[in-house]
């Protein structure tokens, strides 16, 4: 197990070092003065350029100017947005908060609809039901995640008027930032209408959330489907239905936990991918996540807010994508068996 550790957490830290020095690149790769490329301030006087430049070592070699940009990004100090003027780590913590939130939820929704219907399709292999599935999960996959948001909202908004167009929660409503997450920052607030302001933002969160789940669904779909059917088809299985046991006890007892044991890990490592349409999606219903935040920024040309945008993105993923490998081959014994074997 340690070595599974000290194996993934070197990679971490190698590939975010790289991370690093291509964002801190960028600063000479972008039009215009590197420092202000790097620090987000432009109307500086003669004595606040001097101090800034030898803050962040400008007059050194590319090593020492990287070095002390790494500093600035443990110290929390990401520089200036070009077109807000705010410190980018406050915004970006909180955009990417958002993009989490909408991608947890999505998530949700993919394994609240896609589970069930993987094990009914599995358990109805090659009968009316699964090829129905089938072809459902087919169209949904086919369906770009731009598209379907579009197509919601036009039906559910224009249409019929059931959830809002845009945003994250009502104007009418001031939530105070704690977490991020906008359903537990109401909770944790003080507001006096909480119970509408709670209800407020769950509209808002229904239409984009299940846009970005309809792909991730029918992935769930369709691996739970082939799991379910390879379990039920199994020798313990037979075995269980000779010891007499009736179909619903085989299924609760043996299929159920033997299909999601290989198949979660699978299953979680969607996010990554989730979060990828969130950004897309972002942009359509006005979500103030990092998505839509980058969007704005390239149209801006605000280059600050841009290399840090793709650093925080770039660095969430690759955190979760190794952590999550990480988990899967310390607790899942098939994949430790060929690491065991080669020792």
């Amino acid at each position: 197990m340690l070595k599974i550790i000290l194996r993934h957490a070197s990679l971490l830290i190698l590939t975010l070092f790289v991370l690093s020095f291509f964002s801190f690149s960028l600063a000479y790769l972008f039009p215009g003065d590197p420092l202000i490329n790097l620090t987000g301030i432009r109307d500086s006087s003669e004595q606040e350029y001097a101090l800034l430049a030898e803050q962040y070592a400008m007059h050194s070699s590319f090593i020492v100017q990287y070095w002390q940009y790494v500093t600035h990004l443990f110290t929390g100090n990401w520089g200036l947005s070009f077109s807000s003027g705010l410190p980018l780590a406050e915004e970006i913590s909180r955009s990417l908060a958002a993009s989490v939130e909408l991608s947890a939820y999505a998530l949700f929704f993919s394994f609240l609809i896609g589970l069930p219907l993987g094990f009914l399709s599995g358990l109805r292999h090659h009968k009316f039901t699964d090829f129905t599935l089938l072809t459902a999960s087919v169209i949904g996959y086919s369906i770009p995640v731009f598209w379907a948001a579009l197509i919601a909202i036009l039906i559910f908004s224009i249409q019929l008027g059931w959830f809002p167009l845009s945003g994250r929660i009502s104007l009418l409503y001031d939530v105070p930032f704690e977490t991020g997450f906008i359903l537990v920052d109401i909770l944790l607030s003080d507001l006096p209408d909480k119970e509408f302001a709670f209800q407020d933002a769950l509209r808002h969160l229904v239409l984009p959330s299940v846009s970005i789940a309809i792909v991730t669904c029918t992935i769930v779909l369709r691996i739970t489907r082939r799991s379910i059917v390879e379990v039920m088809s199994s020798e313990y299985i037979q075995a269980a239905y000779a010891r007499g046991l009736s179909p619903r006890q085989v299924f609760l007892r043996h299929g159920v936990k033997n299909a999601l044991i290989p198949i979660l890990p699978l299953l979680v490592m969607q996010f990554t991918t989730l979060l990828t349409n969130a950004m897309i999606v972002e942009t359509i219903f006005s979500w103030p996540g990092i998505g839509n935040g980058l969007i704005q920024a390239i149209y801006q040309r605000d280059f600050p807010a841009i290399r840090a945008g793709m650093l925080a993105v770039s660095a969430l993923v690759l955190t979760f994508t190794i952590t999550i490998d990480m988990v899967i081959q310390i607790f899942d014994p098939a994949g430790r068996r060929p690491e065991n074997a080669t020792s």
